[in-house]
């Protein structure tokens, strides 16, 4: 049996950060991830996307962010079971939790804390009748690497983030990016609309809004799509990949099953310290829901941070938490210190 300080659920950004904030107060920490290798979304589906929104680094790439990740937690060693899901969890005569993944592989801890993002997520497919014909023939939900589309025609369809940093990104890879949304708003950040804008405006990708894909043409692989427009009708566009990027279905899975009070798919917390009704076991990061919750990884950062200060004080009531800043010790300095 794996015995840790923190058992934590998802080896995603937020889960690693968190190995760091408690190894910072001395918890050890053991993460467990249905995933073969860490850094969760960031390194399954989008390892080459830029993100705009960490401090300190004003553009870093989804996987690059999770290689520092590893490296900042690295002295303190946490263990790692992965390509294994969470399955049930039981209260142990001890009171720390005994938890079972789905390989039968068994974990003990006085605390969970569940980092598991959208949870077990699937791409959301547009109603296009034959679209599975295509799948990894010219279809695919999600960019992995920019580079297999190096010279290539991609259509992008979608109104979210997503969907615009990929087409602001494939402008200068791809020989030809068409964003196809069925509205003229999107729902994405306000400058990446106007980067959209400004590539349109500058002929470097084509914008059809108010439009939809509604067919798929091809061989053995893909060759064009057809887009219905609101007011102009059905045209055809030759291709040679269509990206439709609507996001993800997020689904709990087992994490359902374990006694959690959830809404919409999403953990209910305490703000004070991200903590969930059943005692011990704390959620952070996208899976979590509070008012004003905002689907950030800055915001899951700090969610951590909060979360093992409370976790200290469960597992060791009676003891007296001294924290000190990283600037004035350094990790080597607590490092020396657990020595």
């Amino acid at each position: 049996m794996v015995e840790t300080d923190i058992l934590i659920v998802g080896a995603g950004p937020c889960g690693l950060f968190t190995v760091f904030e408690a190894g910072l107060i001395k918890l050890r920490c053991h993460l467990v991830d249905a995933l073969p290798m860490p850094g969760g979304q960031l390194t399954e589906i989008y390892p080459k996307k830029p993100i705009y929104d960490i401090p300190g680094f004003p553009e870093i790439l989804a996987g690059d962010l999770v290689d520092n990740l590893m490296k900042q937690i690295e002295p303190f060693k946490p263990g790692f079971t992965l390509g294994e899901r969470a399955e049930t969890i039981e209260k142990m005569e001890d009171g720390r939790y005994k938890l079972t993944t789905s390989r039968g592989t068994e974990h003990a801890a006085p605390v969970i804390a569940i980092a598991g993002g959208l949870g077990c997520f699937e791409p959301r497919k547009p109603p296009i009748t034959n679209i599975a014909d295509f799948e990894d023939k010219g279809v695919e939900y999600i960019i992995r690497d920019p580079e297999f589309y190096r010279d290539k025609k991609v259509v992008i369809a979608g109104g979210g983030d997503s969907a615009l940093d990929w087409t602001i990104f494939l402008a200068n890879v791809a020989s030809e990016v068409s964003l196809v949304h069925r509205r003229t708003s999107f729902r994405g950040a306000l400058d990446s609309v106007e980067k959209v804008m400004e590539l349109a405006e500058a002929g470097k990708i084509n914008l059809i809004t108010d439009a939809q894909i509604v067919g798929l043409n091809g061989d053995d692989n893909l060759s064009e799509v057809v887009i219905k427009h609101k007011t102009e009708g059905e045209m055809s566009k030759t291709c040679d990949h269509f990206v439709p990027l609507f996001g993800l279905s997020p689904k709990l899975g087992p994490l359902a099953d374990w006694g959690l009070n959830i809404t919409k798919n999403a953990i209910d917390v305490d703000t004070l310290d991200y903590s969930t009704n059943v005692e011990g076991i704390y959620a952070i990061g996208d899976i979590n829901n509070y008012e004003g919750k905002m689907k950030l990884i800055l915001c899951g950062f700090h969610e951590a941070t909060i979360m093992v200060q409370s976790a200290f004080k469960y597992i060791y009531p009676d003891a007296k938490l001294s924290f000190k800043y990283t600037t004035v010790n350094g990790v080597q300095g607590f490092e020396k210190a657990k020595a």
